[in-house]
């Protein structure tokens, strides 16, 4: 048997840290958007009694590292499933590391696959338990579409949809350590914080002027790199409504509600020469479609 799963990416509309929970994780209040630009996967059922992970990225590992493969383990473990083999091959369209999720939308889809596949029927808070078990943003890779996600990405709560905007993303080629981008903003001493409340009045109302508005990404005070700011400015001079880093960077996002000026904003960083990766995409109401 066989199973192949869109896995979208994600963008952080806004993200805060909002303090530090009892088990030492930091604290979230993030909005959190799909979009369309995704990566395949594909997991087929094999009498091997192993789990082999293959992809058509050679830069990633495919072994225990990968969190897609921790994801099938994970499965394995909590739905209580005999594992009898299972082959998955991620097909990579999301750039890595650029703070778009890539990897927890691919360990997504492997959950969401191995429930269809064993026709095991967990609920979606029990498929996001699992989720959380691996890493903090598949919970919502498993959910999808526009939500607001705190503390360490386990309390998700739905958003109206984000409509009728187009996305361009942009990455530069130099990485960002999220590790590295946490421990720089505890050590900030003058942390400004976005309106969460005005972010959330607005993401309820549908009011996409106010959300772009105030919309922000505390990572920006701390991951400083020359190519972002340039990035900013091409994409703000394009008319861009909201321009951000997702994540902890380094990939930039503009909203857009003319596609002209979205193509051209496209256009324009592709032939820029600052971005390893530039694409034009639109939000989506899910985090993984089974094919």
């Amino acid at each position: 048997m066989k199973i192949t799963v869109d896995a979208a990416a994600k963008i952080n509309l806004s993200l805060d840290i909002t303090g530090t929970l009892e088990n030492g994780y930091h604290s979230l209040f993030m909005v959190m958007q799909s979009v369309s630009l995704c990566d395949t996967v594909t997991l087929e059922l094999t009498d091997s009694k192993t789990v082999e992970l293959t992809c058509s990225d050679e830069n990633l590992p495919c072994d225990r590292r990968n969190i897609a493969h921790k994801a099938a383990l994970m499965f394995f473990t909590q739905a209580g499933v005999k594992n009898l083999g299972l082959k998955i091959h991620i097909e990579k369209h999301i750039p890595f590391p650029a703070g778009l999720a890539g990897g927890s939308a691919d360990a997504a889809a492997v959950i969401t696959g191995l429930d269809a596949l064993y026709e095991t029927g967990l609920c979606q808070s029990a498929l996001c338990s699992i989720g959380h078990k691996v890493g903090s943003d598949v919970p919502f890779c498993l959910t999808g579409g526009t939500k607001l996600v705190e503390n360490s990405g386990e309390k998700i709560t739905p958003l109206p949809p984000l409509e009728n905007c187009f996305v361009v993303l942009a990455k530069p080629g130099q990485g960002v350590s999220t590790a590295a981008a946490y421990a720089e903003f505890d050590g900030l001493k003058n942390v400004k914080h976005p309106d969460n409340e005005a972010i959330l009045q607005a993401a309820k109302n549908s009011d996409y002027k106010a959300l772009c508005g105030h919309c922000a990404n505390v990572f920006e005070q701390v991951v400083s790199l020359p190519e972002l700011e340039s990035i900013r400015k091409l994409l703000d001079g394009c008319g861009s409504d909201l321009t951000r880093m997702s994540g902890s960077g380094p990939t930039m996002f503009g909203l857009f509600t003319s596609l002209a000026d979205a193509e051209k904003a496209e256009r324009e960083l592709k032939a820029s020469g600052v971005c390893q990766t530039v694409c034009l995409c639109k939000p989506v109401a899910n985090g993984v479609t089974v094919r």
